[in-house]
């Protein structure tokens, strides 16, 4: 009942609808994927260089390849590199800021200046080293998981300053004097209160990653038989499709990530602004 609330109450913004739409219709692309009558990795299974048509939806590329299909392909792989990106960024996000928020002290001094140097780095020169290093390597669940390692040090630093507030209201005292252990204080009374901004920065993440990974997969540091919304781009480049005004090629990785983008930014700030109590006091008080 809460959740159907939840999402009615979400509902209502034109932007969380919006976005909403576009992400079931982004992932109904994905699961044609699983239908597709080619394999996405086969070169000149169709005639090369096609104009769409009834039989071929956006037509076809320079390589042989149905680029609708293709496109399905794109999609799925994109959002899991993003998810795979996202869970695992969240999971380091949530220890480092748990554990800092709640020890202080040394631990949480150290904590934090691993993070700040996570921050100050230039991340975008460390991942293409370490993408050039493991190169051979890259594949989804590789690619997710570099950018997890590099994606959850913001993050953690907004949990830590949500768990500073927790440890100081009367409640946690309560739960001390009364004999309430650490992992069942974490898990009972913290976990609930920073699910929100874990959910809320999840999103943030995953388009972060996706606009990452395409980045990588245009200066080459992917794995080009893979295709993703990066490679997809990448390969139309290759064939000065820009050039040869191959705009269906050129345009299907081009829009589709950019309504992903969009899709996932309107969800993000409408989430946020949600799970705000003064916007949603705002919100009510004006209708």
């Amino acid at each position: 009942m809460a959740i159907g609330s939840t999402l009615k109450e979400l509902l209502r913004d034109y932007r969380f609808t919006s976005a909403f739409i576009v992400l079931i219709c982004l992932l109904g692309l994905a699961v044609l994927s699983f239908f597709s009558p080619y394999d996405p990795t086969i070169w000149y299974a169709v005639p090369r260089d096609q104009r769409p048509s009834q039989q071929y939806i956006l037509g076809t590329d320079s390589r042989g390849q149905d680029i609708f299909w293709q496109a399905t392909f794109a999609i799925r792989n994109s959002l899991i590199i993003s998810l795979i990106a996202g869970v695992f960024s969240r999971i380091i996000a949530v220890i480092v800021g748990l554990v800092a928020g709640y020890r202080g002290g040394t631990t949480d001094r150290v904590l934090m200046f691993i993070s700040d140097g996570f921050l100050v780095i230039p991340l975008f020169l460390i991942l293409v080293m370490l993408a050039m290093l493991i190169r051979e390597r890259m594949n989804i669940f590789t690619t997710g998981l570099l950018l997890a390692v590099f994606g959850w040090a913001w993050d953690a630093r907004l949990i830590r300053a949500q768990i500073l507030s927790l440890r100081e209201r009367e409640f946690t005292k309560t739960a001390i004097l009364s004999g309430t252990g650490t992992m069942e204080l974490v898990f009972k009374e913290y976990l609930p209160y920073i699910t929100p901004l874990v959910f809320s920065t999840l999103i943030n993440n995953m388009s972060w990653a996706i606009g990452m990974e395409m980045t990588l997969s245009i200066v080459g540091l992917t794995n080009m038989d893979i295709p993703t919304l990066g490679t997809t781009l990448k390969w139309a480049l290759n064939y000065h499709a820009l050039l040869l005004k191959r705009w269906n090629w050129l345009l299907t990785p081009v829009t589709l990530s950019i309504l992903l983008f969009i899709a996932l930014y309107w969800m993000s700030v409408s989430i946020s602004e949600y799970l705000d109590p003064r916007t949603r006091m705002q919100r009510v008080g004006g209708e």
